[in-house]
């Protein structure tokens, strides 16, 4: 029965995706890429094939695969054409097997229709204005430092700033912090990507501007010199196109099935044992 499933399983990923593959990816003339016994091979066909191939391979340019894939077309043929004159079509373990994938072939299509009629452009577009209610754009700084081990090092720091020194010969020169080698810089980042004593600093500072006092940290005591700072700006739709589409499509699952599951009667054994099993370590328990 397992070997049976697993077979099953292995068909429904082919045929789940070859019809995307000959949709998005079928050139506008199909081509014979071979015949085996008369019967023809088309590009389309190969194409398809290559999707039902570990993700790895998927991803690679069908021209490198299509001779390979073409011959594992043409096995596939000729092994047809043998286990069909060995009378294998009506054999009860082929039946099993074709029963199985038909009843996986009926659930994927009803999940999927449902995810169809409710992935509307009205959804997505009502999914990305709530996204937008509820994900405040961030402002972002670029900044350096120079992280130093005491107070008294970081005050004669902003005291050579003061006389003209520039910032990242300096921070190379006395920064112990890793960025120290890059001149103190830390790109852009968001408050929440800082601590909160650095960001609250950071964040204050204009653009151009250096700490007039040093800055303390668990890591040590901070001068901030700020680049530049970008206000927040909110993804457009196409940005997160897909991540909307994935939650309408989850949310969407879940009330089908709990949709389904009120309206069915199940009895799940392995949750009656589980609650068996507890009651019976509770009884045993020790009273405190």
């Amino acid at each position: 029965m397992l070997r049976n499933t697993l077979l099953a399983a292995s068909l429904a990923t082919v045929i789940f995706a070859s019809p995307v593959m000959a949709q998005d990816a079928t050139p506008a003339e199909d081509p014979v890429l071979a015949t085996v016994n008369g019967e023809e091979i088309l590009e389309s066909e190969v194409r398809a094939t290559q999707q039902g191939l570990p993700q790895q391979y998927r991803q690679l340019p069908f021209e490198m695969l299509k001779a390979d894939l073409l011959t594992r077309e043409i096995n596939q043929r000729l092994l047809i054409k043998a286990g069909n004159e060995a009378g294998l079509e009506d054999d009860e373990e082929v039946t099993q097997i074709l029963e199985e994938l038909k009843d996986r072939l009926v659930a994927e299509t009803y999940r999927q229709r449902a995810f169809d009629e409710a992935t509307t452009e009205d959804a997505i577009k009502a999914k990305y204005d709530a996204f937008l209610e509820t994900n405040e754009p961030e402002a972002q700084v670029h900044a350096r430092h120079i992280l130093l081990e005491n107070e008294e090092d970081a005050i004669a720091i902003i005291a050579e700033l003061d006389d003209g020194a520039d910032f990242a010969e300096l921070a190379k020169e006395k920064s112990t912090g890793p960025s120290g080698p890059n001149g103190g810089d830390l790109g852009f980042f968001s408050r929440g990507e800082m601590v909160a004593p650095f960001a609250e600093a950071a964040f204050s500072m204009d653009a151009g501007s250096y700490s007039e006092a040093p800055v303390q940290t668990q890591f040590g005591w901070h001068v901030i010199m700020v680049e530049e700072v970008k206000e927040g700006v909110q993804p457009s739709l196409e940005e997160v196109r897909g991540q909307l589409v994935s939650e309408i499509q989850s949310e969407t699952y879940e009330a089908m099935l709990a949709d389904l599951r009120e309206n069915a009667e199940i009895v799940n054994n392995v949750e009656i044992e589980a609650e068996k099993a507890a009651e019976e370590a509770a009884k045993e328990a020790p009273a405190e």
